[in-house]
């Protein structure tokens, strides 16, 4: 799997593609020891079937996650093909198409739709989107990129796979892809995006990169902390550390001629290279990382990736994510005295849980803590970062994630929203009980939605298994597709069984739970009660409850 680092070319004695169709995204090939890990969109697929969608009208584009974007375009025209794509399902199905994304699917579509502006008329962008897509569900979207990304460069993450971290180091190293979920701040932004629009393909002058106020007001870019605590061996010479004005005034002060040297690293000075550069003279994965870095994201012509999101411009945005999970928010490394690619240790971890920041060890961190945690994965400032998408006047309803009556939803409106500030509602919590939060908007922008869906302790990997999740995702399908749909969004006041696997046996009442939709009803092959309790209505007649 292994690719060339500086061309991106395949290992000569190996070529590798991405799978095509639903198998491409349904399981992976499950062994004895990836079978938990083969599992991908296969739940999510069998539900759209069970509920009427038929198996052709649900399109996979899988595409070769170890590629940088223009990459993808580059050798297996990835964007040319997903233009087409939409195409073809709206001249079949003669109407817009939903579109789910997952992880880094999230970014491979955002760099779709920069590099649809510049391959259409510009006065029919708008028109094209309305025309082709409905709906985006961003799924574990890291929008402010993902801290373990800074582990899997240094150190190696295996993901559960039976290789040393040292090998899945120097091949996720090997990746265009591997700085494509780099931490960035929020408050830096690329200039001059649309040259080639203008200029006709040729470059004028290079593009600028800025940042507000509020980066150099905060120390941490606006993450919790710092992300990057790096013991650096001893300085050989002087010239071994970027210039003045890329190192900040904290970590020169610390320097001390042939002692070792603790640095640290906002999020802005990993993704600008600031860090790589720092590093240069002790790894040698960090020139080709500077290469990649300035080659495929600073220097991209469609889009820098490592710059905030807008609101993409599509009719109907649901941002969802998991959250009030212990995740990583920072890392410390040492040298360990061991040859690449085993060079660097990780000698302590910073999490975010429970309003605090805490490190490994159990020792509190300062820092700028958000109102909650991620989702185990990706911090939550960056899930959440769509929260900026919701307008000045925002509806929020908390709910249990698992069937209710409605008695303990908690909803209030129009809570007022700053853009610049995180909206946390003002709501109880019950112990040991999930909850899953949604903040919607549907009159700040005419003619559009936007909808954020918080679901307590969703681990990242595994959301989209999540039968919750499945539930919220085809109740909104089916409301947004039905032609007699009244209401906005879904309602949220009540949530009961939609499907017989639904339905169990309370024992300690000794009948089917949720008596007004489930009934005891035998069928040959039964063989326990809870099997025998079915729903007392078609689906269809549950549904409408939900128009």
């Amino acid at each position: 799997m292994v690719l060339d680092p500086y061309n991106q070319t395949d290992h000569p004695d190996c070529k590798s593609r991405p799978d095509i169709g639903l198998s491409g995204i349904t399981e992976l090939d499950p062994g004895y020891i990836t079978g938990p890990l083969s599992s991908v969109w296969k739940e999510w697929i069998k539900w759209c079937i069970e509920f009427g969608i038929e198996a052709n009208a649900i399109i996979a584009v899988p595409y070769d996650w170890r590629l940088s974007p223009s990459m993808l375009e580059e050798r297996d025209l990835y964007f040319h093909k997903l233009k087409l794509t939409f195409e073809t399902a709206y001249k079949l199905r003669g109407g817009p198409s939903l579109v789910f994304a997952h992880s880094l699917g999230n970014h491979v579509f955002r760099y779709f739709l920069e590099w649809l502006k510049l391959e259409i008329a510009p006065k029919h962008y708008n028109q094209w989107l309305d025309q082709h897509i409905h709906a985006y569900f961003a799924v574990g979207a890291p929008l402010l990129g993902a801290i373990e990304t800074i582990e899997a460069t240094l150190s190696g993450f295996t993901f559960g796979l039976p290789i040393s971290e040292g090998t899945a180091r120097s091949m996720f190293n090997s990746f265009g892809s591997a700085l494509w979920m780099l931490p960035f701040s929020k408050y830096c932004r690329t200039d001059n995006k649309y040259w080639k629009h203008f200029y006709g393909g040729r470059h004028v002058g290079k593009q600028t990169y800025k940042c507000d106020e509020q980066e150099f007001q905060s120390n941490f870019s606006g993450w919790p902390t710092k992300i990057i605590n790096i013991e650096i061996p001893s300085a050989k010479a002087f010239d071994a550390y970027p210039s003045f004005s890329e190192i900040p005034e904290s970590n020169l002060s610390s320097m001390e001629c042939g002692l070792p040297t603790q640095l640290s690293f906002s999020a802005r000075e990993i993704s600008d290279g600031t860090f790589f550069k720092a590093i240069e003279d002790y790894d040698p994965d960090s020139k080709r990382l500077l290469h990649l870095l300035q080659k495929s994201y600073l220097g991209d012509p469609v889009l820098n990736p490592l710059t905030p999101w807008d609101r993409p411009p599509i009719k109907n945005v649901f941002c969802i994510y998991g959250s009030d999970s212990k995740t990583k928010v920072g890392y410390y490394f040492a040298p360990s005295g061991k040859p690449y690619p085993d060079n660097w240790i990780i000698t302590d971890v910073i999490y975010e849980f429970e309003g605090s920041l805490m490190s490994r060890s159990g020792t509190l961190v300062e820092g700028k803590i958000g109102p909650i945690s991620g989702d185990e994965t990706v911090p939550y400032l960056s899930l959440s970062l769509c929260k900026n998408w919701l307008g000045p006047k925002v509806n929020i309803t908390r709910a249990p994630q698992s069937e209710h009556d409605g008695s303990d939803v908690q909803i209030k409106l129009n809570v007022e929203h700053h853009h610049e500030e995180d909206i946390v509602p003002k709501m109880t919590r019950l112990p040991r009980v999930k909850y899953i939060t949604y903040y919607e908007d549907s009159e700040s922008l005419p003619g559009k939605r936007t909808a954020i869906w918080e679901l307590d302790k969703a681990n990242h990997r595994n959301i989209v298994r999540s039968p919750v999740l499945m539930r919220e995702l085809w109740l909104e399908m089916w409301h947004d597709i039905h032609p007699d749909a009244k209401l906005e969004f879904v309602t949220k006041a009540k949530r009961g069984p939609l499907r017989d696997e639904d339905c169990y046996w309370d024992y300690g009442k000794a009948r089917c739970a949720w008596p007004d939709y489930c009934e005891y009803r035998y069928v040959f092959g039964d063989v326990h009660l809870g099997q025998s309790c079915r729903l007392r209505y078609t689906t269809a007649e549950v549904l409408s409850h939900y128009l």
